[in-house]
């Protein structure tokens, strides 16, 4: 066993490696050029969901509050191998069956490398199921809330809120708009360490099957007028979750808002972050979030405006490294060969100097193309 990299391995180093914040027109275009990767919309037997989730048994249960869930989210795996989640409604959700079909085809159209895309259903006598891309690395709740080693860096909660504006701001240019219930636990990670939007928010929640229902810790002001969720709405949402990355916790957005007025950003921060923020980029998520938690709903940006502003806080120097790098998820397989259907590693891009890479992704790439 040799000490030096081989010609092949910095080949497929500098070639195999692609940026990993998309611009929104690429997103608009489906986010990747192997769009049939994804599997087109499938209607699926009540029995083929039984098989993939072992007759739905407790033990594949990963919704948050498990079988006390109104509608229990199960971890399955198809005939094919591939994972997915599978979310199946109580029995008085969706008495209407076509309508139920409609909705879930219409979500089934979307398909973005910022969503956990929706590939499936099942409507069978009284059962109605979703079948979603199963994302292998949990909530952001979990990462961002819970924690064991290492708190989640700056530059990943800077690209947490783009790809999260980035996806709220395709579903509204195909027509989707409204999400409903919009937290932490919505957002999941894939097995790329990359932050989606999970599919389910989408879909209308109530047994007439007009409306979205809502499980709001912070409820935006005209929720509790109307009773409907709108537009404006989630941007309010996506703020309060502007809140959550900057603190690291779950906090009231009228203390937030206070703290702000009062110029005492800095007490909005995480204090496990230790200072490893730039406080002007700070000052900027600061601000963003309070435009986005306006009490008058017409004054908050739309999901493009916030998309932009966002935009502008990626640093070139972070950019380019992987997700699975920043989330400090390490157990990947070290064989090159199975590597190449990754979007990136523990890699800078080649459009970022090589000096960028820090000692722990340079021992990561050392193991990779030694021979």
């Amino acid at each position: 066993m040799g000490g030096r990299c081989s010609r092949f391995s910095l080949c497929w180093f500098t070639s195999h490696l692609k940026p990993s914040v998309l611009e929104s027109s690429e997103l608009e275009n489906g986010g990747k050029s192997d769009k049939n990767l994804w599997p087109s919309f499938t209607e699926f037997s009540l029995d083929q969901l039984k098989t993939a989730t072992c007759g739905f048994s407790s033990d594949n249960i990963v919704s948050e509050h498990g079988e006390k869930a109104p509608n229990v989210v199960y971890k399955g795996k198809l005939d094919n191998g591939r994972l997915v989640a599978v979310k199946r409604f109580n029995k008085l959700a969706w008495p209407d069956s076509r309508q139920f079909l409609e909705e879930a085809r219409s979500v089934g159209t979307l398909r973005s490398e910022r969503l956990a895309n929706l590939i499936g259903c099942c409507c069978e006598g009284d059962e109605r199921l979703l079948v979603a891309e199963f994302m292998a690395h949990e909530t952001l709740a979990k990462h961002l809330f819970h924690w064991e080693s290492q708190p989640m860096r700056w530059a990943m909660r800077l690209r947490v809120a783009l790809y999260l504006a980035q996806a709220l701001d395709y579903c509204s240019g195909k027509g989707r708009a409204l999400y409903h219930d919009l937290n932490a636990y919505r957002v999941l990670f894939d097995q790329d360490g990359n932050p989606r939007l999970s599919c389910f928010g989408l879909m209308k929640n109530s047994r007439d099957g007009k409306s979205y229902s809502t499980n709001l810790a912070f409820t935006p002001p005209e929720y509790l007028r109307t009773g409907r969720v709108t537009q404006e709405s989630v941007v309010y949402s996506f703020g309060t979750l502007l809140l959550d990355l900057l603190s690291g916790k779950h906090i009231p957005p009228s203390h937030a808002l206070d703290l702000i007025r009062g110029k005492n950003f800095l007490m909005l921060m995480d204090s496990a972050l230790e200072g490893n923020f730039s406080n002007d980029d700070g000052t900027e998520l600061v601000r963003l979030a309070s435009r986005c938690l306006q009490y008058e709903a017409r004054e908050r940006p739309n999901a493009k405006s916030i998309v932009t502003a966002l935009m502008s806080l990626q640093k070139e120097t972070e950019v380019g490294l992987a997700s699975l790098f920043l989330m400090y998820i390490t157990h990947i397989s070290h064989d090159p060969r199975q590597m190449l259907g990754l979007d990136s590693y523990f890699f800078l891009y080649r459009s970022t100097p090589l000096r960028h890479i820090n000692r722990l992704s340079l021992v990561h790439y050392y193991s990779l193309t030694t021979t």
